[in-house]
């Protein structure tokens, strides 16, 4: 688009967002157990969640994926909250996830290798589902996560699969990497996806400290203290157990006509056209 001499590129961060998560039970409304390398809260299972969560290359993704499409990309620690809402410094500082941040990408594999190794002598298999054959962003994100894992003492099966997210709730499946976007700005927010009765609770998680923390969010109208504390107890709660990780926002890009102005795309739906009655054209008449 930027080779179209009366074109532009507008766009900025989506409120879609790449996350990695991982099972622990079977999904809510599955009947097939769950029984693979992360079920339960056992030491063995928290030890190796906590591993692949670790050598998971998410500032490589952003760099080598994400960064060429929108170079304001950042690497995303919070899965409720985005660098540019309030209390995500707030919420990064407390909730524990400086365990999967901290040193290099080499050290933290070297961290997770002595984690798998404690109690697997040979590499673990992990699953993990990310889409269809046909998206190849998504492709070439598990030609980094593939060879990573291998250093981390993982073997990672990662096939692109048609109809993939008919499978999200499959107990066959260990690991996840997808997206979820933000449909509204309201109280409750991302929360909703971790309670252990939620829609979409594909890991099987069930956290009786998130559940009450949602369902406050729910309840009353809270101040702006009293919902950065409920998003910090369910963050705490999240990194605590090794459930999941966000990545990085999506980029929101779009090609349009070189003279067309006053474009404001928004990181909610209808993105690119949610402030449509404001654009103008520079040469537009009036009398015309």
């Amino acid at each position: 688009m930027k080779a179209i001499p009366t074109a532009k590129v507008v766009g900025g961060s989506s409120s879609f967002f790449e996350h990695i998560d991982l099972r622990i039970d079977k999904a809510q409304g599955a009947t097939e157990e769950y029984n693979g390398p992360f079920a339960g809260d056992s030491q063995k299972a928290k030890d190796l969640r906590t591993a692949f969560l670790m050598m998971y290359p998410r500032d490589e993704i952003v760099e080598k994926i994400f960064k060429p499409l929108n170079p304001g990309s950042v690497r995303l620690d919070s899965p409720l909250v985005f660098p540019s809402e309030p209390g995500f410094k707030e919420i990064t500082a407390a909730s524990g996830v400086s365990k999967f941040t901290q040193g290099t990408q080499a050290s933290r594999e070297a961290a997770a290798l002595a984690l798998v190794r404690k109690h697997s002598a040979t590499d673990v298999k992990v699953n993990l589902l990310w889409g269809n054959p046909s998206n190849t962003r998504r492709a070439d994100i598990m030609k980094l996560v593939v060879p990573a894992g291998k250093r981390a003492g993982f073997e990672i099966n990662a096939p692109g699969v048609q109809g993939w997210s008919s499978k999200l709730a499959d107990s066959g499946w260990d690991a996840q990497h997808f997206a979820f976007g933000k449909g509204a700005l309201d109280q409750k927010g991302m929360a909703s996806l971790y309670c252990t009765v939620c829609e979409s609770n594909y890991l099987g998680h069930s956290n009786a400290k998130i559940d009450a923390a949602e369902k406050k969010l729910g309840a009353t109208l809270l101040t702006p203290k009293q919902k950065l504390d409920q998003y910090i107890i369910i963050e705490k709660e999240l990194m605590g157990n090794s459930v999941t990780l966000p990545i990085v926002q999506f980029p929101e890009l779009v090609g349009v006509n070189g003279k067309l102005q006053n474009i404001k795309p928004g990181p909610l739906a209808p993105q690119i056209v949610h402030n449509n009655w404001e654009w103008r054209y520079t040469n537009y008449d009036s009398k015309s």
